[in-house]
Parts: structure tokens; sequence; C-alpha cells
């Protein structure tokens, strides 16, 4: 989804159906899509092994109406500053100790190097992406959040929030990710810095990251004030309020 919130608010199923026009293309084709870019689909051979493959948990790889693309597929917004040196991480809220960490600082933080699937709501979903970060979970080791935390608030550019459970945000698989398929992030997909929460619609995890806020009572984000769903579980399609 896009990452922003200087956009004036549409109805919400004439936009889905707008950015859903991939869905009835021949798969394994390239698509030029709105703005020029260019997407490769993956096959329906390999779509369907997807779709019959099985997560640890018991739930198909891929989610209910979503398709394959090759490649991550930036979703447009407001983009912040790329420039790392410029870059700062607010980690805060309910918690003992909040603090500020900057790009340098977070590299020199323990790595995790993760392959994950990531499903976007517009229903395109990319297996096997590879990003490098750090854990939530670690930062949040370091600003102890308070017994009184029960849900996390992703900060970025442009006043964009995304809001997630607490403990969908301390999950092994929740990153702060700097790196994409073994290169710093583009711009367009959350440069430096982006959140990952791989479990989650993609609108969830925020690029262009600022802020990390734990807070006690839930705070629905841009999207989902908007009319998205405040959970966004792909399994359950679990895309409008």
């Amino acid at each position: 989804m896009p990452n922003t919130a200087r956009i004036s608010p549409k109805p919400i199923e004439p936009s889905m159906q707008r950015r859903v026009f991939l869905r009835g293309i021949t798969a394994g084709t390239l698509v030029v899509a709105l703005g020029g870019s260019t997407y490769v689909c993956a096959g329906e051979q390999e779509e369907e092994r997807a779709r019959q493959a099985k997560r640890p948990d018991g739930r198909s790889r891929l989610p209910p109406s979503q398709y394959l693309l090759k490649r991550l597929r930036p979703m447009g917004g407001e983009e912040g500053d790329a420039s790392p040196g410029h870059w700062k991480l607010r980690v805060y809220g309910e918690v003992e100790q909040p603090f500020e960490v900057g790009f340098g600082e977070l590299l020199a933080m323990p790595q995790v190097e993760q392959t994950c699937d990531v499903h976007c709501v517009t229903k395109w979903t990319m297996l096997d992406a590879h990003f490098t970060g750090v854990r939530i979970a670690d930062l949040a080791a370091r600003a102890k959040p308070k017994s009184s935390a029960r849900h996390v608030v992703f900060e970025a550019y442009g006043g964009y929030t995304s809001n997630v459970l607490l403990r969908e945000a301390l999950a092994p698989t929740s990153l702060v990710a700097h790196r994409h398929e073994g290169q710093p992030l583009a711009r367009p997909n959350g440069a430096p810095v982006r959140a990952l929460v791989p479990d989650l619609y993609f609108w969830k995890s925020a690029k262009w990251l600022t802020g990390i806020r734990f807070v006690t009572i839930d705070e629905p984000g841009y999207w989902e004030v908007r009319g998205y769903n405040n959970h966004a579980d792909p399994w359950k399609e679990e895309r409008y309020s």
C-alpha cells in the first residue's frame, strides 16, 4: 500500500479495483503497471505449487486471492530522506528507556538475514524475499517496554502510521530492515529503513520508518482509519473493516 499521509481519501473499492488490474493477465509475462514500472508475474504452475505448499503453521504459502510477482513492487507514497546520514529512529512511548538510534548504530547491532514471503492487500505476493535488518524485539529489549504496552505504532515520513499488536511487532520475523536482496533498500521501497512484519498485509510494514512507539491503547493508522482492516491477516483476507 502507499506509505503516505498527504493524499485525499478516496472511495476504497474503486481504488482497489484500479490497483488489482494485474489480476487477470497472462501469468509469466511482463506487465507495464501504473506509473510505467515493469513487473513480472510468476507462471501458473509456480503459483499452484505455492498454493499447495504449506507453512510450518499449516497455512498455504499463498494466501487466498493472492497471485505471485517475481520482484518486490513499490507501491508509491511520499518518500522520505533516503540519506543514511540523516536518518534517526526514535523508540519511545510506554517504555522504561526511550532512545534514538542512527543508521551506523543500527548496523552495529546484531543483524538478521531473513527469507520470508510478503503479501500486499492489492493481491500480489512475493515468495522468498530476502531482507537484512535488526529484530524489533532487540530494539524493544533495549527500550524495556512497560507492562502497560499492548500495541506498537510504526511512524514514518509525512505523518504515516501503521499499528500492530505488541506480540506481532516482537515476533522473530519482524524487523527494521535496511537491505533487500543483498542491496540497500531502493528509495521507493522505503530507503534507508522500513518496518517488516511479513505475516500481515504489507501496508503494515511502514516504509521510510522514523519511529517505533509503544502504546497502551490501540491507535489505528493511516489506512486503518480510511476503512482498511485494523489487523490485516492475509489468510483471513482481512482487507477492510
